[in-house]
């Protein structure tokens, strides 16, 4: 009997192709949608998951990454000399204006960080490159985003909230979709890019020759000041302002902390509460549940690309059902001499189903294969994330065969009805 089921199924080589079509088309668009859904999620929380710190202190008024209030830095001091805490850093993170060297404006997200940390810092980099950060207003950039910045290579220049910023390097696979472009930098660069992104006291322009030429603007009612500190009449400085250190008063984003070897994380979590009373405190999973909440759940992005998946099965079904009610339709009078001989039912039924198992098979392979192509393209040209596990895979395979199957149902009935004296009608 399973010879007649591939005996059927390979014999009209063009009509199997159009099925298989159908089917790799719907697997690859429901794991590719899946994927996107999943790498999007974890976009969400990209910085929390790369990050090695056990707790995350923010603002009660904690939205998503970007949108909450900040923390005076005077509390990162004060979390260091708490009871229980190993180390504590501080991390900015908020949007800014870009300008690249044609004058267009974009938005870019400004991470900044301590180039000596070690509960966040940039990944798949040289660490010379972070380093680097160390010298005032130089920045990383991923690869992915060095054509939406309108950057050419690593020495590219550019400016963010009208100071200079300078590519020192470049780093890999650390883009998110749900954010601008990463901007890495350290927290005295990343102060002077937010400061002046609020107060606009520098703007800074790139020449034709690719050097920095920088004046104070407008609404600024400071005077530039020369190197005894006093006030130059001057109308413009040729070169950006100097970077400052964080002082208590400073904002920050977040603040991160690591505990000690044994520490109680529960309870410290419970006095980091009590100590930061105007700020929440997470643990790195909790942070990252919470970001993704956020855009599953208050944005329309998962019912988008749910739909789609859904829309991929539909597609799918209608296709391999329609292959396998006509393929019956042709050979109705083979299927009514088997009942004659006394085949039962079952036996017909299993054909058919025979029939979408292996239709099923030979659309899912391909179609797997099209989406870790797709997958691999994105991140490496846009930096999307499609994730696509194992268990996803496995998922994928059996609601393809379950989709093929089903399809089977509209065949089958055909059968039901079959009558075998219809091999003696003319």
């Amino acid at each position: 009997m399973p010879s007649i089921a591939r005996k059927n199924l390979f014999e009209d080589i063009p009509r199997f192709l159009v099925a298989q079509a159908g089917i790799i088309f719907s697997v690859s668009l429901v794991t590719i949608q899946t994927g996107v859904f999943r790498g999007f999620m974890q976009s969400a929380s990209l910085l929390v998951d790369k990050s090695s710190a056990d707790l995350w202190i923010t603002s009660k008024d904690f939205v998503h990454m970007e949108l909450t209030l900040p923390l005076p830095y005077e509390r990162v001091v004060e979390v260091r000399q708490a009871k229980g805490v190993d180390r504590a850093e501080a991390v900015m993170l908020s949007k800014a204006l870009w300008r690249d060297r044609d004058g267009k404006l974009d938005t870019v997200s400004v991470v900044g960080t301590h180039p000596g940390a070690s509960l966040l810092q940039p990944w798949n980099v040289a660490k010379d490159d972070i380093q680097d950060l160390k010298q005032p207003y130089q920045i990383l950039v991923d690869r992915s985003s060095l054509s939406k910045l309108n950057l050419k290579d690593p020495d590219s220049v550019g400016t963010v909230s009208g100071l200079p910023a300078e590519v020192t390097g470049l780093t890999q696979r650390t883009q998110s979709v749900v954010f601008s472009p990463f901007v890495f930098a350290s927290l005295e660069t990343a102060k002077a890019y937010l400061t002046n992104n609020r107060q606009g006291l520098v703007d800074c322009q790139v020449r034709d020759n690719g050097e920095i030429s920088c004046a104070q603007t407008a609404s600024s009612n400071i005077a530039p000041q020369d190197d005894t500190g006093n006030s130059s009449d001057s109308e413009g400085i040729e070169a950006p302002p100097p970077l400052r250190k964080l002082n208590l008063a400073d904002p920050v984003t977040f603040i991160l902390v690591r505990a000690e070897p044994g520490a109680s994380l529960d309870q410290l979590q419970t006095q980091l509460t009590e100590l930061v009373p105007e700020g929440r405190v997470y643990t790195r999973k909790q942070l990252a549940a919470s970001a993704q909440a956020f855009w599953r759940d208050r944005t329309g992005v998962g019912f988008v690309l749910a739909l789609g998946a859904v829309v991929g099965i539909i597609v799918g079904v209608a296709i391999v059902g329609q292959i396998l009610y006509t393929l019956t339709s042709d050979r109705i009078r083979e299927f009514g001499t088997l009942k004659a001989m006394g085949a039962s039912d079952w036996v017909l039924r299993k054909i058919v189903i025979e029939q979408a198992l292996w239709m099923g098979l030979c659309g899912y392979l391909p179609g797997v294969g099209l989406s870790a192509g797709v997958s691999a393209w994105a991140m490496a040209e846009a930096g999307v994330i499609i994730a696509i596990s194992p268990l996803s895979i496995v998922i994928t395979f059996g609601g393809t065969i379950l989709m093929c199957v089903g399809s089977a149902l509209f065949a089958i009935q055909k059968i039901n009805r079959v009558d075998p004296a219809i091999v003696f009608k003319a």
